[in-house]
């Protein structure tokens, strides 16, 4: 069963995924709340699979909640799934940075948002390689942020080779492809490399490799 928790300030909003989500046998909503710092709590309480929360909400937004979630040891198995009206604008890189697994339009297709539920509840990132090459054109004007992005120093040359090829857009099967190997070995590659970078997951791996300048933009 997955356990998803809702955080919407929008009643309609909430009410709309919860009748949708609750229909499907495997999946159960586990509470709602109609601000960020409600929804923090909410999770701390249930500790959901999974948080879909919206960017912009009063009191704390969507990122604050996120970023709180994401370092708090005691939530690291719950996933976060941002909602948004926009699209990949700014408010949603920030909530990659600070630890979402990925991102929903909140007009998309019923079936895209239970696929996107299983997706995240097996542990990967909501993060296409369409996604990531979007991304990656949000780093063309934003300068490497070293200072906060972690040291690349323990990964394998393999390691760093598949980090560079994630960040670039490439899925799995294309790393594999390109480095001659099985579609496992690299996933076992990407594997270790988000374990000892602290990583959550393959879209906040991405933000490191740009941060830290493995990768540049004009190269991508």
């Amino acid at each position: 069963m997955i356990r998803v928790a809702l955080v919407d300030d929008q009643a309609l909003m909430r009410a709309g995924f919860r009748a949708l989500l609750e229909a499907e046998d495997g999946i159960e909503v586990v509470g709602e709340a109609a601000d960020g710092e409600q929804g923090l709590a909410l999770v701390r309480e249930r500790a959901p699979d999974i948080a879909l929360i919206d960017v912009q909400m009063p009191v704390m937004t969507g990122i604050e909640a996120t970023r709180r979630i994401a370092a708090d040891p005691m939530l690291d198995a719950v996933r976060v799934v941002i909602l948004t009206n926009y699209g990949l604008d700014e408010y949603v890189f920030e909530a990659l940075r600070a630890g979402a697994s990925g991102f929903l339009l909140k007009d998309t297709e019923p079936s895209d948002l239970l696929q996107a539920i299983e997706v995240v509840a097996r542990g990967e990132a909501l993060l296409s390689p369409s996604v990531t090459r979007t991304l990656i054109g949000e780093f063309v004007s934003r300068p490497p942020d070293r200072a906060t992005a972690p040291a690349l120093d323990g990964l394998t040359r393999r390691e760093r080779e598949v980090t560079a090829l994630a960040a670039r857009g490439l899925s799995n099967e294309e790393i594999a492809a390109h480095m001659v190997v099985s579609p496992y070995t690299a996933k076992t590659h990407i594997s270790r490399a988000m374990t000892k970078l602290g990583a959550r997951d393959r879209a906040q791996l991405v933000v490191f490799a740009y941060e830290s300048g493995l990768v540049s933009p004009r190269h991508a």
